[in-house]
């Protein structure tokens, strides 16, 4: 007992305490300096009331519809890519992996500039075809798409790894029985990899759905949840209440909302998965 004291004081302090401190302070109001009044569960009735919430709760799932996909499909086609026998196959998977390593201040400063209306490179090469480019940072319409679009280059090297590693794990002899059957390559791919490689997908899903529900660096960094509300995303807005509008148990209930949506999502990719066959 003696040896888990010490893990059991920093679970303690850095785990539960701050979980269930979170939640009671959810039934407050508290601005960080007054006393703590309980106000029972006014903060999530008042929740459903708020039409920034629901604002920024639909700007998540459009964040979540978008991005999940988009980002899964091309890190699956850029790791069998990166899977082959090729001169300076380790040069590229060092360099597909080195945007996740990169700090998101770098990342953001970065795109900024790609985006810029005037001398940004996305409009650079549409003006080469005759398109006049959006500005897309201060657009209602193209803000959450350039957030996304940044958000998947960012990530996507994580997600190459897993499944590179998932690839590597699959027995060539499967692939020599395919060829036996006069498989072609997409066959092959359709039949044995994708069928092999389930679990791994399915880790991949589960982890990207919480990170993009989660998503708040690149919202703050590249356009403040702007113009309007039009980027903002739920972790955005509780940031909002719990440090700049000091709402601390609003902040709270807000934080658990998003708990129990990232919950609800994930046991129902765990209900569909254990449908399926696992190979």
């Amino acid at each position: 007992m003696i040896f888990l004291l010490p893990h059991l004081v920093l679970f303690c302090a850095f785990m539960l305490f701050p979980v269930v401190g979170s939640f009671l302070l959810s039934f407050t109001q508290w601005d960080l300096i007054g006393d703590i009044e309980w106000v029972g569960s006014s903060h999530y009735v008042a929740l459903l009331n708020d039409a920034v919430f629901v604002e920024v709760f639909w700007n998540t799932i459009y964040f979540t519809v978008v991005s999940v996909p988009i980002g899964i499909c091309l890190s699956l086609v850029l790791a069998v890519a990166l899977n082959q026998k090729i001169r300076g196959i380790k040069f590229y998977r060092v360099a597909y992996f080195l945007p996740v390593i990169s700090s998101m201040v770098a990342v953001a400063v970065i795109w900024q500039w790609i985006y810029n209306p005037e001398y940004g490179l996305f409009n650079f090469l549409l003006s080469v075809v005759g398109i006049d480019g959006p500005n897309w940072l201060s657009s209602e319409t193209w803000a959450m798409p350039a957030i996304i679009l940044t958000s998947i280059w960012k990530g996507i090297g994580f997600n190459m790894l897993i499944f590179l590693a998932g690839l590597q794990g699959i027995p060539d002899n499967y692939y020599e029985a395919a060829d036996l059957d006069g498989a072609s390559m997409v066959q092959k791919f359709l039949h044995v990899t994708l069928p092999l490689l389930a679990p791994t997908t399915f880790f991949v899903t589960i982890m990207s759905v919480i990170n993009s529900f989660q998503v708040f660096d690149t919202v703050y960094l590249m356009t403040g949840g702007g113009p309007g509300r039009s980027s903002s995303v739920i972790v955005h807005y509780l940031y909002q209440n719990a440090f700049e509008y000091f709402k601390m148990g609003y902040a709270s209930a807000m934080a658990y909302v998003l708990f129990f949506l990232v919950f609800i999502f994930t046991i129902i990719q765990f209900w569909r998965h254990k449908k399926k066959s696992v190979y």
